[in-house]
C-alpha cells in the first residue's frame, strides 16, 4: 500500500510504500536530511518531528532508538533512519542550527539602524 508523506516546512510530498524509513523518503522527495552514519542510527542527525497522530502514523520506536532519543522520544522526535511510514504523514524537519544561528543573526542586523553590528 502506498501512502502520501509531506515534509514541513519545505511542503515537498512524495509517495512511498508502506514500511519505507522516513530517511529514504525525504530522499525520494529531494528534501535533505543530515546524516554521517549512512542511516545506522551512529550519528543522531537525523533528527525529525512527528506530533500527535501524525506520530502514530510511523512504526513504533524500538528500544534502541529509545535508549539513543531519551527523552526526545517523547516529544515526537524520531530519527529519520529508524522510523517507518505506516500512513499518511506529516513530518518536521528541524533547521540546521548553523542555518539557524546564520539566519538570527542577519535578522537582528537587518533590524538594526546599523550595518557594522554584524561584523
Amino acid at each position: 500500500m502506498d501512502y502520501d508523506i509531506e515534509f514541513r516546512p519545505s511542503g515537498k510530498k512524495v509517495k512511498v510504500r508502506a514500511g519505507l524509513p522516513v530517511l529514504d523518503a525525504a530522499r525520494r522527495a529531494g528534501v535533505p536530511i543530515p546524516t554521517r552514519c549512512g542511516g545506522k542510527m551512529g550519528c543522531l542527525m537525523c533528527k525529525v518531528e512527528a506530533q500527535g497522530e501524525d506520530g502514530k502514523k510511523l512504526s513504533a520506536p524500538k528500544e534502541a532508538e529509545l535508549r539513543k532519543l531519551g527523552s526526545l522520544a517523547n516529544q515526537g522526535i524520531r530519527l529519520a533512519c529508524q522510523a517507518k511510514v505506516e500512513g499518511s504523514v506529516t513530518v518536521t524537519v528541524p533547521e540546521d542550527r548553523l542555518k539557524a544561528a546564520i539566519r538570527k543573526q542577519l535578522e537582528a542586523a537587518k533590524n538594526c539602524d546599523n550595518d557594522d553590528t554584524l561584523w
